[in-house]
């Protein structure tokens, strides 16, 4: 995430993203560069229009985090309810054998 961060940093200033730029960007924050994974981020961003994708995603964080929330919660929710009424079923059944104990000492 901080090479991500660091292209940013780089965009915003009106510098290019380069690779020297994102390791000189690393090094003063006191983190250990990855010459691959910089290379693999400048060239993923080669040829992307930064300003444009940056105006699209302010757009989209409630819509993007909403989805996965809805997805997940209404995936979640059958196992959810399957774990409780599981969970109610062991209880009952551990309820019902502590009474049985107690009527045959």
């Amino acid at each position: 995430m901080e090479y991500v961060y660091a292209a940013l940093m780089l965009h915003s200033s009106g510098k290019g993203v380069s690779e020297e730029g994102i390791r000189t960007v690393l090094d003063a924050a006191g983190i250990t560069a990855d010459e691959v994974r910089i290379k693999a981020l400048v060239s993923a961003l080669e040829g992307v229009d930064i300003d444009k994708v940056l105006s699209q995603a302010s757009a989209m964080p409630v819509a993007v985090a909403a989805a996965p929330a809805a997805a997940g919660g209404a995936a979640l929710a059958p196992a959810a309810a399957e774990e409780v009424e599981e969970e109610t079923k062991e209880e009952a059944e551990e309820s019902g054998m502590e009474g049985l104990g107690a009527l045959f000492g």
